[in-house]
């Protein structure tokens, strides 16, 4: 069964950061892309980053710059590092297998003063 938990999500304060994991399970983790997205109260998903198999990466505009996404394939982890958050980057934020709609429960990002 695949699993995919995420954790390290929190209150902070505009231009603040936080690294949030995604623990992986039930799937060969080291060959598949995975990706972020987000969800902002009353809105639809929005993709923010993904990874390939191969460690390349690509960023919705809206956080080009700012995060960072990678991974671990001898945790079975994927991370994303988010810098210089902004009010606008609040949400819940899942990571997904990339081809599928398998997502995590979340982990709830707010940005504010």
């Amino acid at each position: 069964e695949v699993q995919l938990v995420e954790s390290g999500g929190g209150l902070v304060q505009p231009g603040g950061s936080l690294r949030l994991s995604c623990a992986a399970s039930g799937f060969i983790f080291s060959i598949s892309g995975m990706s972020w997205v987000r969800q902002a109260p009353g809105k639809g998903l929005e993709w923010v980053s993904s990874i390939n198999r191969g460690a390349s990466t690509t960023y919705a505009e809206s956080v080009k710059g700012r995060f960072t996404i990678s991974r671990n394939n001898a945790k079975n982890t994927l991370y994303l590092q988010m810098n210089s958050l902004k009010p606008e980057d609040t949400a819940v934020y899942y990571c997904q297998r990339l081809g599928t709609s398998v997502r995590g429960q979340g982990t709830q990002v707010t940005v504010s003063s």
